[in-house]
């Protein structure tokens, strides 16, 4: 199969007891054992047996505690925040028990500096065999930026100014090593080649950094560069160094506006329209009928309190609508945290008025996420008429229970888009650029 006709698909993690599904930790069946490294092992195979493209783990830096001005409401409810462990070492132990699937943590721009993350990828590129991927965060609430020391939080577009920077001197570093720089003459006791590891020399407005990077060129060059920005800054900091975006978007008319966006974006900065793929996040819920994945997706839905949804929003808009009455509109809540999000949320009204209690009810069953209800054909078949429509490249599968909808979807929806034609039956390369068809160049 053409890489051409390939649908992309990722796997999404959060290394804690939810996902966007807040119901995660409270599945019926069993136990989830979110603290314990055996669970991620068995979600990571098994995705590889899905021939998953990638999995990532998005991560942010703080507990949540702006609904009330207190972390009660999401400690005792057990929001997207309330753990949250360091993905980064849980990669490197999925790179020991997987030899293709692509890996991915999230990192942010706003705390932590550019060597730092150079040099945590470059090392999980090399241990994986060229399977990192870096989901790009500029971190988003006053929460964050407290436990950092930095009060009050960076302005939004101020933020995106030092990512771009940020990625330049991450780039940079990468690229300080040519590509046959190591030697390796055991001989003649030649290690490296001198002439071709570069120091970098940057001096900026946010950053300095001499370099090298104390590593040499990784087996992708860099790792894979996912970003999720929604705001207009956002989509114009991901056209420019994304090589996968990750979008979440209510509707099919909203898959199809945001990839004219970044269609749009990427032509801007002079890239190709493939050169960024697009994957759309989706919830499957699957039965043997639909009136049986209708009731998993019931069940799913009485297990979250609309309290956590609110918790996680406020934390997501980076604002305290605590003392606003819950049959308030949403359209009363101000946003300097995720604007695009807050967006999305506002448009699944359709013009009608979406209440706090509703925003609460929706954000925590999954955070707006798409859910794609039926037999296995359906969800395949609704998958299919996404991605041909132009509207999406592939998708990031969210779980509502783990490692349950994970295994639904790849013992029945990934055969069917296999004979489909629309997703491959082997993977067809080792590195995760192979997965997505794509190459390193050596100017962003």
């Amino acid at each position: 199969m053409s890489k051409a006709s390939t649908m992309h698909l990722c796997g999404f993690l959060i290394a804690g007891p939810v996902v966007h599904s807040h119901a995660i930790w409270r599945n019926p069946k069993h136990p989830t054992d979110f603290l314990g490294l055996a669970h991620y092992v068995e979600i990571a195979q098994l995705l590889e047996r899905g021939r998953f493209d990638f999995l990532f783990f998005a991560d942010r830096l703080a507990i949540a505690d702006r609904y009330g001005a207190s972390h009660r409401t999401g400690i005792r409810h057990g929001d997207q925040d309330a753990t949250r462990m360091d993905p980064v070492p849980l990669l490197g132990a999925l790179a020991a028990v997987t030899s293709h699937i692509g890996l991915g943590a999230t990192r942010s721009t706003t705390y932590d500096a550019p060597y730092n993350i150079a040099r945590e990828f470059a090392t999980l590129d090399h241990i994986s065999a060229g399977r990192a991927a870096w989901n790009v965060v500029t971190s988003m609430n006053d929460g964050e930026a407290l436990n950092f020391g930095n009060v009050p939080h960076l302005g939004h577009d101020e933020r995106y100014d030092r990512a771009d920077e940020f990625m330049e001197v991450a780039f940079g570093l990468w690229d300080s090593w040519d590509e046959d720089a190591l030697v390796l003459d055991r001989e003649n006791g030649i290690y490296a080649d001198p002439d071709k590891v570069h120091y970098l020399n940057h001096c900026g407005k946010w950053f300095q950094s001499r370099g090298p990077l104390n590593i040499p060129r990784s087996p992708q060059g860099r790792p894979v560069v996912i970003q999720a920005g929604s705001s207009g800054r956002g989509k114009a900091f991901a056209a420019r160094w994304s090589e996968v975006i990750f979008a979440l978007q209510p509707s099919l008319e909203r898959m199809r506006a945001f990839k004219a966006d970044v269609s749009m974006a990427l032509a801007d900065v002079g890239r190709p329209p493939d050169s960024s793929k697009v994957l759309m996040a989706m919830m499957p819920f699957i039965g043997e009928s639909r009136s049986e994945a209708e009731e998993k997706r019931d069940l799913h839905d009485s297990l979250v309190d609309p309290l956590v949804g609110l918790s996680t929003l406020a934390a997501h808009a980076n604002a305290d609508f605590s003392d606003l009455p819950l049959d308030a509109s949403v359209e009363t809540v101000q946003s300097s945290g995720s604007q695009g999000n807050l967006a999305a949320l506002k448009s699944i009204a359709a013009g009608q008025s979406i209440t706090i209690a509703d925003a609460g009810r929706i954000y925590g069953r999954g955070v707006m996420c798409p859910r794609f209800v039926g037999t296995a054909k359906d969800v395949a078949e609704q998958m299919a008429d996404t991605v041909t429509s132009g509207a999406a490249d592939g998708f990031v599968v969210s779980p509502a229970f783990l490692p349950d909808t994970f295994e639904d979807f790849v013992g029945e929806v990934v055969p069917i888009l296999q004979e489909k034609g629309l997703f491959r039956r082997e993977y067809e390369g080792r590195t995760l650029r192979d997965h997505l068809g794509m190459i390193a160049t050596k100017d962003k």
